[in-house]
């Protein structure tokens, strides 16, 4: 139907005949000639309808956004000082010989270039918001972004394989969504929340390399970054160890960055231990761009009179840091600061102000001179500088601080425009659950622990560092693994110290257990979330920006109102009969 597209035309198609098909993006009438720019997902192209072509012009007439064409003209330049460098075909312009409308279409609910539409405007109309450029853009981003995945899988000997959507219920740290069997009542399929277990059995039988873009589903809180349905670049490998696994995935990011944009990320990637993130980041996804560190305070205040700081110092598991900014601060940005860390625990934000006559703050006078010159000294503060001061448990400075940090390099302007890559490893194998009393998983159950502390999953969980790790990119996580256990001995003593019995780990991960006595090799991988890394890569500011047909915050379809209601009929068949809804 079409010779070519629209965003192809060019000077070298001048005096040539196109017949180009597409949506009228805009139609202008200046005073007896009709202007279309016609578009499609190549771009736009300027088509003229001028009198000397009645039947044409007729045609154009009735033409309005959005409505169906398909044109055939003759490609000229257009007139001197009209040139749109803008465009890819701003230098030519079609005069139509030719037109027919293939489809008209009803007047949209908003025009496709107005920057100012509202996300439930976009997601209820996303067959319209998709025409939109940015979002042409986005997608295209996206299937590149695969495209590159796969080649360099594929040269590296990986192999495809999909694993099931309809699985059991395991525990994997959030909320599975069921799916309700009619064939065996009463029981229960679960949407997967990651390919974990699969992939590993896939090791099992010896394919070696596995990958897979994949589909995931979490029933959990929605955030920018996250979708009840979303998509992985799984990676699992056997005969690695972690740092050949990192660095052939390193390898990966590197190749789509520098296929795609066109950008050479530094190699090797920098590499931080867990605990020296959290110490001088405040967070195991620090963003490197924002110069920032925080400073260890807990030894020093330990003989400080100040009672907040003295008794954070003294807590068990307590820390007192410092965070050091070089920006002119009112009282009111530090009150806004105040407030902003609140929403991660802290009770307050005490602060110093560094001037050329000496400190001022609420705090100076509970500090003796000995610790006010050493918090100078070791923060390297000098006049101008705000000093900020977090004192907690390590969780809620660690929390606060990390967030006040990266906003502060937003709101200063002091963030750099370039790439920041990052490993986080060695990462503690459990964390303590306050509410539970018990140990959970950092990353999941079947992580391995470093080697030579195989011995501290029963005497002392809390020291144990794993073989985990997470790629960082600009402060997201962009991919998480780690090495996995192999042996069922080793797997049993995570168990246990996760404080899961015999009889429920051979309940919940029977399989599992059965299949890692059939010769399990040594073997590792990776998990990427293609979502966030293109979304970074787009600049959008959420996933859902990358995602053809994502849910809002409340886990909504808006395009085809899901969920919704079944009747009665289908819910019989599943054996399921709905509780009556609480009374207001």
């Amino acid at each position: 139907m079409r010779t070519h597209y629209c965003g192809e035309l060019s000077a070298a198609l001048v005096d040539r005949n196109v017949t180009l098909c597409g949506w009228a993006h805009r139609r202008r009438d200046h005073g007896g000639i009709i202007f279309v720019d016609l578009r499609d997902r190549e771009g736009l192209a300027q088509v003229v309808f001028d009198p000397d072509r009645p039947d044409a012009f007729a045609v154009a007439e009735r033409v309005r956004s959005e409505f169906v064409l398909r044109i055939t003209g003759r490609v000229r330049r257009r007139p001197e000082g009209t040139v749109n460098p803008d465009l890819r075909s701003g230098e030519v312009e079609v005069l139509a010989q030719d037109v027919e409308i293939l489809n008209p279409s009803v007047p949209p609910p908003f025009q496709l270039d107005d920057e100012n539409l509202t996300e439930t405007t976009r997601l209820t109309y996303r067959v319209l918001d998709l025409r939109r450029a940015p979002m042409q853009k986005n997608l295209r981003l996206r299937y590149r972004v695969a495209m590159a995945v796969r080649d360099y899988l594929d040269a590296h000997g990986f192999i495809d394989i999909e694993t099931p959507m309809l699985t059991r219920s395991t525990p994997e740290g959030a909320r599975d969504y069921l799916v309700p069997s009619r064939v065996h009542p009463g029981e229960f399929f679960a949407l997967p929340q990651s390919p974990q277990l699969f992939k590993q059995l896939l090791m099992v039988a010896g394919f070696d390399r596995y990958y897979q873009i994949v589909k995931c589903f979490r029933d959990e809180d929605l955030r920018a970054d996250r979708q009840p349905e979303f998509t992985q670049i799984d990676v699992e490998t056997s005969f690695l160890d972690e740092t050949e696994i990192q660095a052939l995935m390193e390898g990966m990011v590197r190749d789509v960055f520098r296929d795609v944009l066109g950008v050479e990320l530094p190699e090797p990637f920098p590499r931080l231990t867990y605990a020296e993130a959290m110490a001088r980041y405040g967070s195991d996804k620090p963003d490197l761009r924002v110069p920032l560190e925080l400073t260890e305070l807990t030894d020093l205040m330990k003989t400080a009179e100040f009672k907040v700081f003295r008794q954070a110092a003294d807590l068990p598991g307590g820390r007192v840091a410092a965070l050091k900014v070089s920006a002119d601060l009112s009282r009111k940005e530090i009150d806004d600061y105040t407030g902003f860390v609140t929403n991660y625990g802290a009770k307050g934000l005490a602060y110093i102000k560094v001037n050329p006559d000496g400190l001022q703050s609420p705090i100076v006078k509970f500090l003796s001179r000995e610790i006010l010159d050493a918090i100078v000294d070791r923060t390297g503060a000098r006049p101008g500088d705000v000093i900020f001061f977090g004192a907690d448990k390590a969780k809620v400075v660690n929390d606060s601080l990390g967030a006040l940090r990266a906003k502060l390099g937003h709101d200063k302007g002091l963030v750099a425009n370039d790439w920041r890559p990052l490993w986080v490893v060695d990462f503690p194998m459990f964390e303590w659950d306050e509410e539970g009393k018990r140990w959970g998983a950092m990353h999941h159950p079947f992580t391995s622990p470093k080697d030579g502390h195989e011995d501290l999953l029963a005497s002392d969980p809390g020291k144990a560092l794993s073989k985990g790790y997470d790629i960082v990119l600009n402060g997201w996580e962009i991919g998480g693994g780690s090495v996995r256990i192999h042996r069922a001995d080793v797997q049993a003593k995570v168990f246990r110290a996760l404080g899961i019995s015999d009889e429920e780990a051979r309940a919940k991960f029977g399989f599992l257990l059965d299949n890692l006595q059939f010769g399990a090799p040594p073997h590792g991988g990776i998990a990427f979330g293609l979502d966030r890394l293109v979304a970074l890569m787009a600049g959008a500011e959420s996933i859902r920006d990358v995602i053809a047909f994502p849910k809002t915050q409340r886990a909504q379809d808006l395009l085809v109102q899901a969920p919704g209601p079944v009747d009665e009929k289908q819910l019989r068949e599943l054996g399921l009969r709905l509780r009556e809804k609480p009374k207001a």
